[in-house]
């Protein structure tokens, strides 16, 4: 577990940032982008949180907040240096308990009758914005993979938690007596 005795360094002032593994690179590299969303992820996680959700919600949301740090350390080091420095991983049994809350709650909810706009409780609100946050996360991270290598769990968990959040947002209205807020395609 790192220690961080000091916040600032001076060491990023020209421009790069060092990797998990203390490698430099430029703060624009594909991998510092793909962690920087998926930490932004978990800062809307957070605040969605703020929110007073549903218990099951918040309850689900803290782990996944752990593991989207578990994602993101994984993706702050080279896959080279992976071993060396015993990082976390996302693993098959996370990505199987993301799903198997995704039918739980879907079947709580019912099917899509239309499609729906972001909103209804701020909650639900924040659910449906960390869904878009996620969903950019997972688009760097197909563009990262295209140039180095990133784990398929990486992406699969990804794309998993993005239904996930759409589907706690349409929950968390549902578990607080809001109508979800439905598109006219007619207007």
């Amino acid at each position: 577990m790192p220690k961080i005795t000091k916040i600032y360094t001076r060491k990023g002032d020209d421009g790069t940032t060092a990797l998990g593994s203390r490698q430099r690179v430029r703060k624009d590299d594909p991998r510092v982008a793909t962690y920087g969303t998926i930490d932004e992820l978990n800062a809307v996680i957070g605040l969605a949180m703020s929110f007073g959700l549903d218990a099951k919600l918040a309850e689900a949301l803290a782990r996944i907040q752990n593991e989207l740090l578990h994602l993101g350390s994984d993706l702050a080091f080279p896959p080279e240096d992976v071993k060396e420095w015993q990082v976390p991983r996302i693993e098959e049994k996370h990505i199987r308990a993301l799903e198997a809350l995704v039918d739980e709650l879907n079947e709580a909810v019912g099917p899509l009758q239309n499609f729906i706009h972001p909103g209804g409780t701020s909650g639900a609100a924040a659910l449906q914005l960390a869904r878009t946050v996620c969903r950019r996360a997972e688009r760097q991270a197909v563009t990262l993979a295209a140039e180095q290598v990133v784990r398929a769990e990486n992406l699969q968990y990804l794309n998993r938690l993005s239904d996930l959040l759409f589907v706690m947002g349409r929950f968390e209205n549902q578990q607080k007596g809001i109508d979800e807020p439905l598109w006219d395609s007619h207007a």
